[in-house]
């Protein structure tokens, strides 16, 4: 299981306005600011996103590579694949695919993909499979 990982973005205030609205509605939010000058020499400022007590994505500024990433995002059912979908899209994204099953990784994969303001790829996603049954 991952722990965390670092985008770097071009524009860090464009960027936690975008991750904050298009995160949203899977309740991950901007839980915490880390002063770079805290860390060992050289440690970037950085800006983190979580939920759940954690937090697992944290952006820093600097000289972004769109090739660099592909970060998928767990929705806990089909609706909110949708709405994190059309929060991104009404907060600066761009489609790369839009909500639906993807039956060529299986019938029961439903994802929604966009590219942030850097062009990174995001993809929501919920695997039923993954998902312990509602009672």
């Amino acid at each position: 299981m991952l722990d965390h990982i670092f985008l770097t973005v071009s524009d860090i205030a464009r960027s936690v306005a975008f991750y904050t609205a298009a995160l949203a509605p899977l309740g991950i939010g901007h839980q915490l600011d880390y002063d770079g000058k805290d860390g060992p020499p050289g440690h970037p400022d950085l800006k983190g996103f979580g939920a759940g007590g954690r937090v697992f994505l944290w952006l820093q500024e600097g000289s972004a590579d769109r090739r660099a990433a592909h970060v998928g995002f767990v929705g806990a059912d089909t609706s909110q694949v949708d709405a994190a979908y059309a929060a991104a899209m009404a907060a600066g994204a761009t489609d790369n695919g839009a909500p639906g099953a993807r039956l060529h990784y299986d019938p029961r994969y439903y994802a929604a993909n966009v590219l942030d303001p850097d062009g990174y790829s995001l993809e929501f996603v919920y695997k039923s499979w993954q998902h312990p049954p509602r009672p």
